[in-house]
Order: C-alpha cells, then sequence, then structure tokens
C-alpha cells in the first residue's frame, strides 16, 4: 500500500536572533554551505534506509542512547537509497529555520534531488520555503521557484516599523509590502505571517493592521499570539518587569477579533493560528496537525514514522557544529524512541483537536485501541469546549483557547 508522507529540513542560521524566538536557529558567519548540504542529505538517505532495513526497533541489539532510546549508527543500518523506501510517496516539502531563504538556490536544488531519488515525489507535490523579506532574500525568489519551491512563506511579523525594530527583525515595512508582492508574482502559492497581541497594542491597532494584511489578497495567513517564551531574550525583560504583553483578557479579544475578520474575508481558520481561502491551506502543516507520516533532517528537527507497525519519534542533535559532526562522521545525527500507544494517542488529539475539521473519533480508536473516557467527553461538550457530530470530534472556538486544559482533561 502506498502512503502519502512528508518531509521536513531544517535549516538552523539565522541574520539575527529575535528576542522572542525559542526555535532552534542560530547566527553564524562563515558557514560552508557545500557540508551542511551534504549533511541534510546523508539523514535523509538514513531516513529513507528505515523504510526498507531491519531497526533494532524489531528487537535486534543495537546502539542505545539515553533511556533506552536507540540511536543507530551508519554502520548498523547503512543506508541504500532508491525509490522502494517503504512504498511512500512524498506529498509536501518543508524548508524551515532558521532562515532557509539564507541558503542558495543551488543547495535547495540539491536537496529536493536528493529527495526525489530516495522517494517518490507526488506530481502536484507541495514544496514550500520560509523566507524573510530582507532585500537579500527577495533577490533569490526566482531562483528558488527555478529550483521547485511552489509555495513561499513570509516573516512579516508585523506591518509597523516601530514594532518590527521592537520585535527584532531586520526588515522594514516597505521591504514586506515588496516581498508580499514579488512572491505572489513569481509562486503559484504564498504566505505570511503576523504577530499580535504584542506589547502595547490595542484592539484598535491589531485590527488596523489586520484588514491591510487581509487586503493584500493572499491566499493564507499565519497569525500567532505573542507568547513569551523561556530562554528568551523577551522571557528576561519580562522578568525584569521591562515587558509587558496584553493579558488574557485582552489577547481572547484579539484573537476573536482576528476570526471576525479572517472570516469576513473569506480566510477562516482551519487550525488555531493559521486561516485560509478552502483548498489553500497548507499540506504540509495538515500533514502533522492529521498526525501522519514525516521525515526530519538537519539540526534539532523532529520526526514522525510508521516504522514496522510501531510510532516512532526522531529528533536531530541541535547544536549545529555537533549536528554536523555526526552526519560526517556517522551519516546522521538522529535519535529513534518508541511512542507508546497511549502517547501516540495523546500526540494525536493533541495535533488533531488544533484543526477545525477536528478528528474522525472512530478511526482514532481504531488506529491506537483507546477511546476517550465518556463520562469527560461529555462533561466537555456540556460546557461548549468539544463538539461531536457523529463520529467527527473538534474544539469549538472557546475550546481552542483552552485547548492544552482540554486535551489534559480528555487525557486523564
Amino acid at each position: 500500500m502506498t502512503e502519502t508522507f512528508g518531509v521536513y529540513v531544517h535549516w538552523p542560521y539565522c541574520a539575527a536572533k529575535c528576542p522572542y524566538c525559542d526555535f532552534n536557529s542560530h547566527v553564524r558567519e562563515g558557514f560552508d554551505e557545500t557540508r551542511w548540504t551534504n549533511g541534510i542529505v546523508r539523514e535523509l538517505e538514513f531516513v529513507a534506509s528505515l523504510g526498507k532495513l531491519s531497526s533494532p526497533l524489531k528487537g535486534e541489539d543495537g546502539p542505545k542512547d539515553q533511556e533506552g532510546a536507540f540511536r543507530p549508527l551508519r554502520g548498523h543500518l547503512a543506508p541504500q537509497g532508491g525509490k522502494d523506501s517503504g512504498d511512500r510517496v512524498v506529498s509536501s516539502i518543508f524548508f524551515g529555520g532558521g532562515t532557509p531563504s539564507l541558503m542558495s538556490a543551488r543547495a535547495v536544488a540539491r536537496v529536493l534531488d536528493a529527495i526525489a531519488g530516495l522517494w517518490e515525489v507526488s506530481p502536484d507535490a507541495e514544496v514550500t520555503l520560509e523566507a524573510n523579506p530582507n532585500s537579500v532574500e527577495q533577490a533569490r525568489f526566482r531562483d528558488y521557484r527555478a529550483a521547485g519551491v511552489n509555495r513561499v512563506s513570509i516573516g512579516v511579523q508585523a506591518l509597523n516599523d516601530a514594532a518590527l525594530k521592537a520585535l527584532g527583525r531586520l526588515h522594514g515595512v516597505a521591504d514586506a509590502k515588496t516581498a508580499i508582492k514579488l512572491a505572489a508574482n513569481i509562486f503559484p502559492r504564498a504566505s505570511f505571517d503576523l504577530i499580535y497581541a504584542r506589547p502595547q497594542q490595542t484592539r484598535a491597532d491589531w485590527t488596523a493592521e489586520l484588514k491591510e494584511a487581509l487586503g493584500y489578497g493572499t491566499e493564507h495567513l499565519s497569525l500567532y499570539q505573542l507568547t513569551i517564551e523561556p530562554g528568551t531574550q523577551y522571557a528576561t525583560l519580562a522578568r525584569q518587569g521591562k515587558l509587558a504583553v496584553p493579558d488574557d483578557t485582552a489577547a481572547a479579544e484579539l484573537y476573536e477579533a482576528t476570526q471576525e475578520l479572517c472570516d469576513a474575508a473569506g480566510l477562516s481558520a482551519y487550525e488555531v493560528s493559521n486561516h485560509a481561502r478552502t483548498g489553500a491551506e497548507c499540506r504540509h502543516n495538515l500533514l502533522y496537525w492529521r498526525y501522519g507520516d514525516y521525515a526530519g533532517a538537519g539540526p534539532g528537527a523532529h520526526g514522525r514514522l510508521t516504522l514496522e507497525g510501531k510510532r516512532v519519534a526522531s529528533e536531530a542533535q541541535r547544536l549545529p557544529e555537533r549536528w554536523l559532526a555526526e552526519t560526517e562522521q556517522c551519516g546522521m545525527s538522529l535519535r529513534l524512541t518508541e511512542i507508546a500507544p497511549s502517547d501516540a494517542a495523546r500526540e494525536h488529539l493533541l495535533m488533531g483537536l488544533r484543526l477545525s475539521e477536528g478528528i474522525d473519533l472512530a478511526r482514532y480508536c481504531a488506529r491506537w485501541g483507546i477511546a476517550p473516557d465518556p463520562a469527560r467527553l461529555c462533561a466537555l461538550t456540556d460546557a461548549g469546549l468539544l463538539r461531536l457530530t457523529g463520529d467527527r470530534l473538534a474544539a469549538t472556538s472557546r475550546g481552542r483557547l483552552v485547548l492544552n486544559s482540554v486535551i489534559a482533561e480528555l487525557c486523564s
């Protein structure tokens, strides 16, 4: 049986580290792009080999990492390449980061060629690359399109110069507007990101900004509420009393305004933070939220695979220099860990209930052999946090605001 899946490629470098960002991104100068690209290809080769060769997860002896998680080395499972890797068909490829638009188009094309050599790629596969609006990155847009990228996601983050400066962004509003228009002319599909609930932002401020964003006619928008993540510069400023963001009530009002404006513009929320015209949803991210299979390569990249009937998590070494050394010495840096069915079921709920479509409860129960407790399910539906229509379970708009708590209650 042919199985559709995705490939995620993580590029760890950025021109600057934003104060709110907790992603695995690093500022470096003078790195060797060819070595990095070779490392990504090697790691993809290893993942492709897992679909064809016997894995330690089956019970064979093999090197182990901490807590018993298997960390097979290249000498134990040698990748052999080829397109028969588990009869999987690539439906989506996503270059994320970091800032993958710092990669040359030549490097992107090399990775895409490697993927096509390892798996069958669907003729209409979605190939997304995240980009910043800086002029130096805009100059590469046509080359990325020639390399095979057919969807771009632009990290605009704000349409206000003062806000952009506070967010640590290197571009201005003029750069952002140029990038949005250029992307629409070059790529079949385009999206851009904005962050709301920023310091001192009012509902009137956000409403005006979002109306301007919707006026560009983009088919997809990612609209994220600012959160203060541990370990970031913003977390330090907040702890020192030097940064204040809208409280929960104000943030909820901004969220509601976001839904109202996007719905009116025909870009309904298909996921908590993502809005699109019908048919323009990001297929790669849908694969994540529907808890499908995907390979991950690059520093800190995660993957989820079904191997020999078991759900397996892959996680690459986070530190870029260590990742590069491991890929050159061992062919990959991945740690593979079998996910217990109860944990996989919880992950599936956490991902699937982020979607407006929710999950098919009958298929969910058949897949994991686990069903949510009927009493808790009834209590959450009676509270207006979940909605059950036939076998389709979904979070309500109220439920999405407290989704983590809903999941915790449903799985307890």
